[in-house]
């Protein structure tokens, strides 16, 4: 594991963070909201606080004391608000996909039996109706945009002007509550189908224990400035993107949408952003399209060798052009939520971005290991980090086996599913599904998903996400779902399989040709290229191509089964 490089304030719990840092960054900018082009409206950390207070303890005051409460919404400053609200003094926070249709929406609210939810403009017509509908034990809609409470709704502004009157008078409810560290206090569900879904159980002790060791190994300040991009429902993004700026006493800001990322980044002089692979990926293909339009991607080339083992700082003089397209300040770049592509990784690395690799689940709160100025090797996830143990069991010839975990980080259980519990967490230790290997210096190299392994007929173990990676890195394929088909009776005469996105513009530019039949002969042979490189055993047979994107969960992880039923359906129609 990691050792701490880093002093970092201990707490017990979120209200506590909330309390010692409020204190220690009262006056220091927490959010700059846009409010128009060129004009921003600032927060302070001491406001954030005080509408925090103020909004508990006009739930409490509504009946909510003790309550689930759902929250789901596009990320901005109310939705982190209500979370904060409710989990520290009022009831249970129950975050919910945004990206969920309304039939599965309506399926998680009667799972978690939320009495209250709060939500955006855009899911109030659904969830007038589930309440309507009477569905679950849902009685209380919270508008993180109206003004005022009508019609049965309550306004979320109003609420915190509520909360403030009542503390005035002398409501101490909310600010005086006592939180239990080892209670469930938040309930986050699994990403795939809403019925196969599990329902983590997470306590303040899991994130407040993984905020402290995030913060003894990466070197973040109150100077810092976070990106919040990937949805807050998500643990990566929650605990890493939002929680952990509050306990360091950095600024917030929000993206506007996957598309201005780079602008963001420029706008707000952003230093730390914590994303998934597909997102560097794409920024990664914006820098590289800029230097090539500029004519200097040999000269780049030349220099990226030429000051390849000088430290970061010399880097990031020598290509300050390239920083300066994301803003120029730059300090971190966290990868997590699914395999980053080595190459891509060294490419940032190469170019004087501090990119790192993190790993972690939902069930783990989430962060399990991550890479950073001290313990980094490129493809690796990092070490574990201080308080976490990992261990790879029924490991085989080449080391690779299942990665268990230990740690106080570890989910209290999947809620109301004691028979997953008792799979998932034995004698202590989590079993996290992923295949991995450690090396001798304890860095973790994530092969795939146990789940997704496809075996041969000859006993020989392919990843998907190995090959995956192969494939994006062919000009003009935006991404790729490797799987395994069935060429016979014989259940074990399994051949290798891709099915293929690609951006049309960009093959035909590239590649100079036009027409579906074209397009597919240039790239097969692409795929040859590729099968030369590797043993023979793990050739791509056959491709299927489109322009049609994967099915994938809402952090752009692929949803392997979705798409394997959707292929099959596909191949059923055309017979």
């Amino acid at each position: 594991m990691s050792e701490r490089l880093y002093e970092c304030m201990p707490i017990t719990d979120l209200k506590d963070m909330l309390k010692k840092s409020g204190e220690k960054y009262a006056d220091k900018i927490a959010y700059q909201i846009k409010i128009e082009e060129g004009k921003y409206k600032n927060i302070t950390h001491k406001e954030v606080r005080q509408m925090i207070d103020a909004l508990g303890t006009a739930l409490i005051d509504i009946g909510l004391k003790g309550k689930r409460i759902a929250v789901i919404g596009e990320n901005r400053l109310e939705w982190e608000i209500a979370y904060l609200s409710i989990c520290c003094g009022t009831g249970i926070v129950v975050p919910l996909d945004k990206s969920l249709p309304e039939n599965e929406l309506k399926t998680l609210i009667e799972r978690s039996e939320v009495e209250a939810i709060f939500y955006t403009k855009k899911y109030e017509k659904i969830l007038e109706n589930a309440k309507n509908e009477g569905v679950g034990k849902l009685k209380h809609l919270i508008s993180m945009d109206r003004k005022t409470h009508e019609k049965g709704i309550y306004a979320e502004e109003e609420l915190i002007e509520k909360g403030k009157k009542l503390m005035q008078l002398g409501n101490k409810e909310f600010r005086e509550a006592k939180i239990d560290q080892e209670a469930m206090n938040i309930m986050l569900f699994t990403s795939g189908t809403t019925s196969a879904s599990k329902a983590v159980a997470l306590s303040h002790k899991n994130l407040s224990t993984n905020l402290m060791d995030i913060a003894s190994i990466l070197e973040i300040d109150c100077t810092d400035i976070f990106l919040s991009f990937l949805p807050l429902h998500h643990v990566f993004e929650c605990t890493v993107g939002f929680l952990f700026a509050l306990y360091k006493g950095a600024k917030t800001v929000f993206c506007e949408g996957i598309r201005h990322i780079p602008e963001n980044m420029k706008e707000y002089k952003v230093s730390v952003m914590a994303s998934v692979p597909a997102i560097y990926e794409r920024i990664f293909k914006m820098i590289k399209r800029q230097v090539e339009k500029q004519g200097k991607l040999e000269e780049i080339l030349q220099k990226e060798e030429q000051y390849r083992n000088e430290n970061m700082e010399k880097k990031k003089q020598v290509f300050k052009e390239i920083h300066d397209m994301l803003g120029g300040n730059v300090k971190l770049l966290i990868s997590g939520a699914a395999s980053l592509d080595s190459k891509i990784e060294e490419k940032y690395r190469l170019l004087g971005f501090n990119l790192v690799q993190g790993y972690g689940l939902t069930e783990t709160s989430p962060v399990i290991s991550m890479g950073n100025k001290k313990y980094y090797k490129t493809g690796s996830i990092g070490k574990t980090v201080p308080s976490v143990k990992a261990k790879v069991i029924n490991a085989n010839e080449e080391g690779i086996g299942e990665l268990i975990v230990q740690g106080p980080n570890i989910m209290l259980e999947y809620f109301g599913n004691r028979a997953e519990t008792k799979k998932a967490i034995v004698d202590g230790w989590f079993y996290t599904g992923d295949l991995a290997r450690i090396d001798e210096e304890g860095y973790i190299f994530i092969c795939g998903r146990k789940k997704s392994v496809i075996v041969l007929k000859n006993g020989k173990n392919i990843f998907p996400e190995e090959m995956e990676n192969l494939m994006n890195r062919i000009e003009g394929i935006e991404e790729s779902f490797v799987f395994g088909k069935q060429m016979s009776e014989d259940k074990n005469d399994i051949k290798i399989f891709a099915k293929l996105v690609y951006n049309q513009e960009i093959v035909e530019n590239t590649y100079k040709v036009q027409g579906e039949e074209k397009i597919y002969e240039v790239i097969n042979d692409k795929i040859k290229e590729v099968n030369r490189s590797m043993p023979h055993y793990k050739a791509i047979k056959g491709i299927i191509l489109t322009q049609e994107p994967l099915i994938k969960t809402t952090t752009n992880k692929i949803k392997r089964q979705n798409n394997l039923d959707q292929i099959r359906k596909e191949e059923e129609m055309c017979n």
